[in-house]
């Protein structure tokens, strides 16, 4: 059985809807302004196929004279004829000249609209999966999806779209044409149709899954770029340079490869619909002209169908270019339409639960929960991180979480903030189920303090105030001085307009673990989280934060994960966690005079000698 994630990524081959069906159902909202580009596309066409009759009426003229077909319309002085075919002409290039504004400017138009509103609705819908969606997958191979392939789909709208549609009016316009004036000739200028439309047929087929490979190939390289770029610091200091050179060589020689074998089919395209194409080009010439030579055909309509014979056969020409980029986009329209109709594994609930009226009370209820579920692990299934565990925090009070590395601290924090799902049990705050609460009310309730900060690209005060968008620079100021972070701040080149950099790297760790710190006592929440929260300060700064955090927990809940026992003895109650399981839960002096998990890992800490 597939799992999730193997399901979201199926093969392109496997899609029972063609992308252009999927894609005309998802766009519906733009129909109408699709449906005017068209007619302003064939439109312009059939103004453009003009011309051909235009010098077939001039040669009419000037063969034919007073038997011309002006002269049959009643005009039957020459140059009045000649005046009066320039004034068409000009009324003919003005409508073509029109049609082509209008055209151009709504097919150009609708690309951009297509390709904002796509690229926005992706990224909010991905904004929207669950974590272990993007653990799943490679921020790069993510970001050629948001960028990459919806440019793709932009491309074929702001030109390819509008070329088909200018291809098919010129085959039915022309199609009349003949089959009007020479029925008996006019299959001959539409014997390499078939071939052409057959050979069309075939290279689609063909040409389908090698840009579907050529896709897959960009996501992997913009992955493995994106990836280094992110670790330039580890590459620079293993001297990796040549190495990582090696591994963008071969991603970048993979790409080359796919694309040669797509262009090695579609370059083939056109040279063999060229030769297909001289084929009615010539049956016209000759049996067109002997009609001519005989006298059933009159001279001026032999030339208007020897002109319009090119016109019909030789855009056919670039029809490989066109088709490429219908493919090319298509290619891409799967993949975007995909990660659309990936469904988010954790829905938003409908009870609704202001800030303001938060007490801050938290339970863990017989809680249960792995990682990975469908993963095994030598024939067995993967044992639960949390298993049974039961956990009780009453509103304003400050709870501390401990144990080893690995023994699923962390993971209580991400349940809290639904950032996974549990398995079984259930988690409330105040009373309500977690899973029953909107989402955006929950985690407006709880401010969160990572051991792996993230700071945006921006100024200090845009980090700060990241989530309390409406704060003025008071308030700022108010929360990076309790965070201990005003007087590092005012020292910078611009104070808090310094700009940060990707991540915060122009900042140490402990600055940026104290912006963080700030961010989350701006937005003042009911309950706070403190995961490693001074885990990488030194050690006064660390003084001065748990002086601060003294006032901060203040009327609030607070939970502490922490390596660090000195950071959390004055908790309300410690709970231990060894392997996913709660082993042990009291005060500090409780879980010392108990002589247990808590009390060896304090010697370790400390070296104190504690009484058996």
């Amino acid at each position: 059985m597939k799992s999730r994630s193997q399901q979201a990524e199926a093969p392109v081959e496997e899609n029972k809807v063609s992308p252009l069906a999927r894609l005309w159902k998802h766009t519906r909202a733009y129909r109408r302004q699709v449906i005017f580009a068209s007619l302003f596309s064939i439109s312009k066409k059939i103004v453009d196929l003009a011309p051909p009759v235009l010098i077939g009426a001039a040669v009419d003229i000037v063969i034919s004279q007073q038997d011309s077909f002006f002269a049959k319309l009643g005009i039957t002085d020459v140059m009045s004829q000649l005046w009066v075919l320039a004034a068409v002409s000009f009324v003919v290039w003005g409508l073509e000249s029109l049609f082509q504004y209008l055209s151009s400017i709504l097919w150009r138009n609708l690309a951009q609209t297509i390709q904002h509103e796509l690229r926005l609705e992706t990224y909010a819908h991905m904004q929207n999966l669950e974590m272990a969606y993007f653990e799943d997958r490679n921020t790069g191979g993510l970001l050629a999806v948001l960028n990459d392939d919806i440019n793709q789909l932009e491309r074929f709208l702001d030109s390819g779209a509008d070329e088909l549609i200018q291809v098919t009016t010129t085959v039915i316009v022309i199609g009349g044409i003949f089959f009007a004036t020479i029925p008996n000739v006019a299959w001959m200028a539409f014997l390499p149709m078939p071939f052409v439309i057959w050979g069309s047929i075939i290279f689609q087929k063909r040409i389908a899954p090698r840009y579907a490979s050529v896709r897959e190939r960009n996501s992997l390289l913009s992955a493995q770029l994106s990836n280094n770029l992110s670790g330039i610091a580890t590459i620079k200091s293993f001297t990796a340079e040549q190495h990582e050179i090696a591994r963008i060589r071969r991603e970048s020689e993979a790409y080359r490869g796919s694309n040669r074998s797509a262009i090695s089919l579609s370059s083939a395209f056109t040279p063999i619909i060229r030769m297909l194409i001289v084929t009615g080009f010539t049956a016209i010439l000759v049996f067109g002209g002997q009609q001519a030579l005989e006298g059933t055909l009159n001279v001026g309509t032999y030339s208007v169908l020897v002109f319009m014979t090119q016109r019909l056969l030789w855009p056919l020409t670039s029809l490989g270019t066109t088709v490429d980029l219908y493919q090319r986009a298509m290619a891409s329209t799967d993949r975007v339409l995909d990660l659309l109709d990936t469904e988010p594994q954790i829905m938003t609930g409908s009870v609704s639960l202001p800030v303001n009226e938060v007490r801050g009370e938290v339970n863990f209820d017989d809680i249960c929960f792995k990682y990975n579920t469908e993963q095994s692990n030598g024939g067995g299934r993967i044992p639960a991180t949390i298993q049974d565990l039961n956990i009780h925090i009453p509103a304003g009070d400050t709870a501390a979480i401990v144990g080893a590395t690995g023994s699923g601290k962390s993971t209580l924090v991400k349940l809290l903030l639904r950032l996974y799902e549990i398995q079984t049990g259930r988690i409330t705050l105040d009373g309500v189920d977690l899973r029953d609460l909107k989402l955006t009310d929950l985690r407006r309730a709880i401010g969160f303090v990572s051991q792996d900060v993230f700071l945006f690209h921006g100024t200090v005060r845009e980090n700060i105030e990241y989530g309390s968008f409406g704060a003025n620079m008071e308030q700022v100021v108010e929360a990076a001085k309790v965070a201990e972070a005003h007087e590092f701040i005012i020292s910078l080149p611009n104070g808090y307009d310094t700009i940060v950099g990707e991540r915060g790297q122009k900042l140490s760790g402990g600055e940026r673990q104290r912006l963080s710190i700030a961010r989350a006592i701006l937005k003042n929440p009911p309950v706070l989280i403190l995961d490693e929260a001074t885990s990488a300060v030194d050690n006064e700064t660390e003084a001065a934060i748990q002086r601060s955090l003294e006032k901060i927990v203040l009327n609030r809940t607070t939970i502490m994960i922490a390596h660090r026992l000195s950071t959390v003895r004055n908790a309300d109650r410690i709970f231990v966690l060894e392997k996913g399981l709660l082993q042990e839960q009291g005060t500090h002096e409780e879980l010392l005079a108990h002589n247990g998990i808590y009390a060896a890992l304090w010697r370790v800490q400390t070296g104190e000698r504690i009484r058996r």
